[in-house]
C-alpha cells in the first residue's frame, strides 16, 4: 500500500502569532513553528496501516525550507521518506493554489491513500482534503474517527455533531482524520537519528511543469485585537433590574 501522508508546518498555537505587516502573511521567520498537531494523528494512522497492510509512507509538505524541521519532525515517527515542494512564488499562497500543487506532487507520488489532519490551526477552513479528492477524481472519506481496511476498500467512521456515520471507498482516497482516531507515538532516539538519513526529495514549481497564478484572495488589513475594557456595573437602586435589561437588549443578548 503507498501510504502519502500530507504534513503541514505551523505556528504553535500555544505562542504569540503574528502577521507580516509588510504583505499581511502569517510571520513564521520569527514564529515557534511545529508539525500541524492535526497531522500527527494522520501519520499514526498511516503507519498502523503500513504495520497492518505493509507498503511504504511518504510525508508530502508545501512550505519555505524552514518546513524541513518540520519534515524530520515527521519522519522521526515512522515514515519512510519525504517529499518538500517548495517555491518562492508560493509565498503567501491560498487553499485553491495549495490544493492545486498539492494534487500535482500526489499525481507523480500515486498515492493508494492520501492522509491528513481535518484542519490545520492557522487556516481552520477544513477544506484541503476536499478540494484534494475533487481534483485527483478519488473519493473522500473526511472526518474521520476510525479508519478499516478490506482490501482495496477502506470504511471509516465520519465524526459528526450528532454521532458518526460509517462510509466506504475504494483506493485510491483521501482520508481527513479528527484527534479522536488514535494516540500519536513519541519519536524514539533511534527514530530521530533515523530521520537525518532518510531521503527528502525537493522538489519547485518548475520540477511539477506548473505556476502559481495569483492567489483568490488575500488578507487586505489586519489590526491587533483591542485591549478588554472594564465592564459596565449596574448599581440597583430600585432600576437595577431595568437598566440590565435594557444593556441586555442593547447587546442584543435579548
Amino acid at each position: 500500500m503507498n501510504i502519502v501522508v500530507l504534513v503541514k508546518q505551523v505556528p504553535d498555537s500555544s505562542s504569540a502569532r503574528s502577521l507580516n505587516a509588510s504583505d499581511n502573511t502569517v510571520e513564521r521567520a520569527s514564529a515557534s513553528n511545529i508539525v500541524n498537531e492535526m497531522d500527527e494523528y494522520a501519520i499514526e494512522e498511516a503507519l498502523k496501516l503500513k504495520e497492518a497492510h505493509g507498503g511504504e509512507v511518504t510525508v508530502l509538505t508545501m512550505g519555505p525550507p524552514s518546513a524541513t524541521e518540520s519534515i524530520r519532525k515527521a519522519l522521526s515517527m515512522g515514515p519512510d521518506r519525504a517529499v518538500h515542494v517548495t517555491d518562492e512564488a508560493l509565498h503567501g499562497a491560498c487553499a485553491l493554489i495549495t490544493s492545486k500543487v498539492l494534487a500535482a506532487a500526489l499525481h507523480r507520488l500515486r498515492a493508494d491513500v492520501v492522509l491528513c489532519g481535518a484542519e490545520s490551526t492557522d487556516g481552520r477552513v477544513q477544506v484541503m482534503p476536499h478540494m484534494l479528492a475533487e481534483r485527483l477524481g478519488v473519493a473522500a472519506l473526511t472526518g474521520a474517527r476510525s479508519l478499516t481496511v478490506d482490501g482495496d476498500r477502506l470504511t471509516a467512521q465520519r465524526q459528526t455533531d450528532d454521532g458518526y456515520e460509517v462510509v466506504t471507498a475504494a483506493t485510491p482516497v483521501v482520508v481527513s482524520v479528527w484527534d479522536t482516531i488514535n494516540e500519536p507515538r513519541y519519536p524514539s532516539f533511534k527514530g530521530i537519528m533515523a530521520a537525518k538519513k532518510k531521503p527528502v526529495e525537493t522538489l519547485s514549481l518548475a520540477d511539477l511543469g506548473m505556476e502559481a497564478g495569483e492567489p483568490t484572495s488575500r488578507v487586505l488589513s489586519f489590526a491587533p485585537r483591542p485591549p478588554r475594557s472594564a465592564g459596565i456595573k449596574v448599581t440597583d437602586d430600585g432600576e437595577g433590574g431595568a437598566e440590565l435589561v435594557a444593556y441586555l437588549a442593547a447587546e442584543k443578548l435579548v
